[in-house]
């Protein structure tokens, strides 16, 4: 005797390995940007901003908004503390040196937290989930 077998469920649309590397690979590039006098940042950056629309999970469009505030964020940063290089040389490299040790903390901090698949510390998603 065979059991009948139950209705099919429908697909849940998931992430493939491909959405996952290219995330790894976005953090990588922000991540090394400093070595490439910001250059890998703009670049990831600008992905971020063409993947994060088209985004439909949301860690990932939380990861992606994590990636483009600290880039803005340390942009900022370091407008505001390009006046130091006129007063002295040390304080300029000190406000720079404090800059580039807050981005990488960031970016350290996001990529090991999507490492682990966990939203970024104190970022929500931006849409509510279905309690399905």
């Amino acid at each position: 005797m065979t059991l009948p077998t139950p209705p099919a469920m429908p697909a849940v649309v998931g992430k493939s390995s491909g959405d996952r590397v290219l995330m790894h690979v976005l953090y990588g590039l922000h991540t090394l940007a400093w070595f490439s006098g910001g250059t890998m940042a703009v670049v990831a950056l600008i992905i971020n901003y063409i993947r994060r629309g088209d985004e439909t999970d949301a860690m990932y469009q939380a990861h992606h908004r994590y990636m483009i505030s600290t880039f803005w964020w340390t942009v900022l940063w370091l407008l505001l503390s390009a006046p130091l290089w006129l007063l002295f040389f040390l304080p300029g490299w000190l406000a720079y040196l404090a800059v580039l040790i807050w981005y990488l903390y960031r970016c350290l901090k996001g990529w090991l937290r999507f490492k682990d698949s966990r939203l970024p510390a104190d970022f929500p998603p931006s849409q509510p989930t279905s309690p399905i």
